[in-house]
């Protein structure tokens, strides 16, 4: 993959002083990052999180999904480990750009739930391609991680790229009215783990 590093630099939080590290993909022209705290390059497992973009979430403070929360408490719990990495793939909307994703949400909106929205508009329940993490790892020096994920699809993502995921370590964030229904379709269509979804409770 035409992946190359950029520059890296600090990042003072809210929760501590990480670093982050920039990166170019030549082929696609997209700009991902990273960011770390503590020596993560040595062999004991790396607290990680795969975080894709969500505008909406992220910088818009949206609570129809739980992504703002999510990369809120991973940066949270590395800062408390005092080691760690999040990589932050720019992959809006599960894939589908920012564009799409708001004609999603319109039809989330008409009453359609998020996998039935994106094929409507002809696209896949997830969009993603996870394989840009292995040459920000591999420039990070992680090779066996503790992945911050409630997603089963990102640990077989990392184990088919060669990475060593030693634990996954649930991520159960940013319930709220708004994103309920939104929670219940991760677990039963995306097969997300959650406690109580997973139960089929989706009240």
């Amino acid at each position: 993959m035409p992946l190359s590093f950029v520059q890296s630099s600090k990042l003072p939080t809210q929760w501590g002083v990480f670093d982050i590290h920039g990166f170019e993909d030549a082929k696609s022209h997209k700009e991902h990052i990273a960011i770390s705290m503590g020596d993560v390059s040595t062999d004991e497992p790396v607290l990680l999180r795969v975080h894709s973009e969500c505008l909406t979430g992220d910088a818009l403070f949206s609570v129809r999904c739980d992504c703002g929360a999510q990369l809120e408490e991973a940066m949270r719990l590395i800062a408390e480990e005092g080691r760690g990495a999040i990589l932050y793939l720019r992959q809006e909307g599960r894939g589908i750009g920012l564009l799409n994703k708001i004609k999603a949400y319109h039809l989330q909106d008409q009453g359609a739930d998020t996998v039935e929205a994106n094929e409507q508009l002809g696209f896949g329940a997830d969009m993603r391609n996870y394989s840009i993490c292995k040459p920000i790892l591999k420039h990070l020096g992680i090779n066996d991680v503790k992945l911050l994920t409630n997603n089963p699809r990102k640990v077989e993502a990392l184990e088919e790229l060669g990475v060593t995921v030693s634990k996954r370590v649930a991520l159960q964030t940013g319930r709220n009215p708004h994103n309920l229904n939104y929670l219940a379709t991760k677990a039963g269509k995306l097969g997300h783990l959650f406690d109580d979804y997973n139960k089929g409770d989706e009240s």
